[in-house]
């Protein structure tokens, strides 16, 4: 399985960014689909996460109400709408895929839960 993350630039704090994860090889449409974050000199960090149909979405505290995850499967794509950025959410975006596709809230968000990560895609939000 192969992701691959876009969408990612630099934008003024308030505003916003679509990440997309396309995925190629696989049963995608099978998959738990995650977005993580890399900040300098920081570990990376679980940002949501979205069940393999779309039923159930999984959001990181500091995210919660501004950024949105989904998934159209027929596209093998997940995305990342993210509105009302920070300079905080300034890092590198990762997309990642959980062969099992259901969304446990007790092990999401954790890095070894995932089989196949993305490339990574930069978001750089100026103050």
């Amino acid at each position: 399985v192969q992701l691959q993350a876009s969408g990612g630039g630099l934008v003024q704090a308030g505003g916003s960014l679509r990440l997309s994860c396309a995925a190629s090889g696989g049963t995608f449409s099978s998959y738990l689909m995650g977005w993580f974050r890399q900040a300098p000199g920081k570990e990376r960090e679980f940002v949501a996460a979205i069940s393999w149909n779309g039923g159930n979405t999984y959001y990181a505290d500091s995210v919660k109400g501004h950024f949105t995850i989904s998934r159209d499967n027929a596209k093998n794509t997940v995305y990342l709408q993210m509105n009302s950025l920070k300079p905080e959410d300034t890092a590198v975006y990762y997309c990642a895929a959980d062969r099992y596709g259901i969304l446990d809230t007790k092990v999401v968000a954790e890095l070894d839960e995932y089989d196949y990560w993305g490339q990574g895609t930069q978001v750089t939000v100026s103050s």
